[in-house]
């Protein structure tokens, strides 16, 4: 009987190593489906019940296509052999180890990705602030605002006041950026009226500016300066003046936040600053789709939040 079986050793190896390939193939597919479909931060627990449930249908079929290979192609008898539980548990044995195995590179190379993603964020949100910083200190925005500031001196110095502090602030918040990539809803507004009362001394009663607080939670973030780019858009892209009133709307919903101007071209369009394509970009790096949306009378900009 032995030497039956030593005779028929290098069948039963060859078997081995086909099914093991065979395994590993299996192994390696059910990864990929599991990573797909059930994720381990989708949950924890029912994604070891799938693999365990995974790799036990696999040992069952594996376990098949060996006696298969065994018994009727290889020929050899069943005398001597080890029963089905045994193979079973052998076949676990090794299953497992391999499972294992493939599960450990694909965390590493989520890691490495997740890395690399990360320092690509990185760079493209401080390409990001350079080109707004950029934007705000343009010739066109300093004679625009020093302008009015020159006027309010003479006519108002109270005002002139007011408005050197909210010029300051609005500078000062774009510097504050350096280390966000992303700012929370409150952050955004606050540093939004600052902008809005620059507008105010500019445009007086040229334009109405209204905040919807639908359903507001302070710790969505957005990418930062988005609310004030896609204002100064409006203003920039439109004619505001106290019989042709640009009405600007900012909504904030579960979703989104949603602003809106009604459409009222103007003769000459400054093609400096940022604009939407900017913030589009911004938000596609973080797997964010901005929503446009152009009417006959309304432009209209949904920005998702980044983080809830």
């Amino acid at each position: 009987m032995k030497e039956d079986l030593w005779n028929n050793f290098h069948k039963q190896l060859s078997a081995h190593y086909v099914v093991i390939f065979a395994m590993c193939i299996a192994d390696y597919r059910l990864l990929l489906i599991l990573n797909k479909y059930l994720p381990y931060s989708k949950n924890i627990f029912l994604r070891i019940v799938a693999d365990i449930l995974g790799i036990t249908l696999i040992c069952l079929i594996l376990l098949w296509i060996f006696n298969f290979l065994i018994y009727d192609v290889f020929l050899v008898p069943r005398d001597g052999l080890p029963p089905l539980s045994v193979k079973f548990a052998f076949a676990m044995a090794a299953n497992i180890p391999i499972l294992l195995v493939f599960e450990l590179i694909h965390y590493f190379q989520s890691e490495q990705k997740a890395i690399a993603d990360s320092e690509k964020v990185k760079r493209q949100v401080l390409l990001f602030q350079h080109e707004t910083l950029r934007s705000q200190i343009n010739p066109h925005f300093l004679f625009n605002s020093l302008n009015v500031l020159s006027s309010l001196i003479y006519i108002n110095q109270e005002n002139a006041n007011k408005f050197t502090k909210a010029l300051s602030k609005t500078y000062r918040y774009v510097l504050s950026l350096t280390q966000q990539p992303v700012v929370s809803i409150a952050e955004e507004l606050l540093a939004l009226d600052s902008y809005i009362f620059l507008m105010r001394m500019r445009f007086e009663n040229a334009f109405t500016f209204t905040v919807n607080k639908i359903a507001f939670n302070e710790q969505n973030k957005i990418i930062p300066l988005t609310l004030q780019l896609l204002i100064e858009n409006a203003f920039k892209h439109n004619i505001a003046t106290e019989e042709s009133t640009l009405n600007i709307t900012i909504n904030i919903d579960n979703d989104y936040i949603t602003v809106e101007n009604n459409i009222q071209p103007s003769g000459s369009t400054d093609k400096g600053g940022i604009g939407l394509r900017y913030i589009t970009k911004q938000y596609k790096i973080h797997a964010k789709e901005v929503k446009v949306e152009h009417t006959e009378h309304m432009f209209i900009v949904k920005i998702p939040y980044i983080q809830s």
